[in-house]
């Protein structure tokens, strides 16, 4: 005679970690490609202006940005527009070195590709424009980019 076994409860079986790896890398690997990092933390408040013939800059690794406007911190800095370099502060005179910088960053022959960006705020006056305009001629920076956004129709 064969015996029979009784009738256990069965326990569930345990949850597969196998592809877990594969997943966590996905995903890594996601964010890792859609994440954009910002270049350069403002101070100043920009709001562009708008324009109805705008055009993209082609090679942006060879654009210099200069950022005219008020300060964000009024109470630290005040109301008059300043101009910034990269993270800091600036002054007029120190735009002379930083376009000498970034001139000495590339290679010889893509200097007179070298293009320098202003974004300036919509309420900003000329005169601080006038004046940037002016050293970047000091400094034979001639090729000028008004940065602003498309007038929407």
């Amino acid at each position: 005679m064969s015996k029979f076994k009784s009738k256990k409860e069965k326990d569930t079986p345990a949850i597969s970690t196998a592809s877990l790896p594969d997943i966590v890398f996905m995903l890594l690997f996601f964010f890792m490609v859609t994440t954009v990092m910002r270049e350069v933390d403002l101070k100043v408040k920009l709001s562009s202006p708008e324009a109805s013939e705008v055009k993209k800059l082609e090679n942006k690794s060879l654009v210099s940005y200069v950022y005219i406007g008020a300060p964000l911190d009024e109470k630290k800095f005040g109301t008059t527009p300043r101009i910034q370099l990269n993270d800091a502060f600036a002054s007029v005179e120190d735009i002379r070195p930083y376009i000498e910088t970034k001139r000495s960053e590339v290679d010889e022959q893509l200097i007179p590709k070298l293009t320098t960006s202003l974004k300036v705020d919509v309420e900003t006056e000329m005169g601080i424009v006038t004046d940037v305009k002016q050293e970047l001629r000091k400094v034979n920076a001639l090729k000028l980019n008004y940065s602003t956004r498309e007038r929407l129709r």
